[in-house]
């Protein structure tokens, strides 16, 4: 280990227990509404596992997930695409 740097292995992250709260949400059109009501193009979607609102991501000009985590505190989000399979947790800021 270098000194001051903290090398984590892989499997030895910390886990995270927000995961481990989800209730089985299930995701909403494949649109972000705001974007839409705004005229506003998204480049990906998120899907908030909480309650299932679909927003666009931090890459798309409203970052209205973002947004609805800050506003109910709802921690993860993944992606729409069922190809990807990571997801995201914003108190953390990792993937989980």
């Amino acid at each position: 280990m270098t000194e001051g740097v903290l090398v984590i292995l892989n499997g030895q992250a910390p886990s995270c227990h927000h995961v481990d709260q989800l209730p089985a949400a299930r995701p909403g059109p494949a649109v972000c509404e705001e974007c839409l009501a705004l005229g506003r193009s998204w480049s990906r979607l998120l899907v908030c596992l909480t309650c299932g609102l679909v927003a666009c991501s931090d890459d798309a000009q409203g970052g209205h997930a973002r947004a609805h985590y800050q506003e109910t505190d709802h921690p993860v989000v993944a992606s729409l695409d069922p190809r990807l399979t990571w997801r995201w947790c914003y108190v953390h800021r990792r993937t989980v």
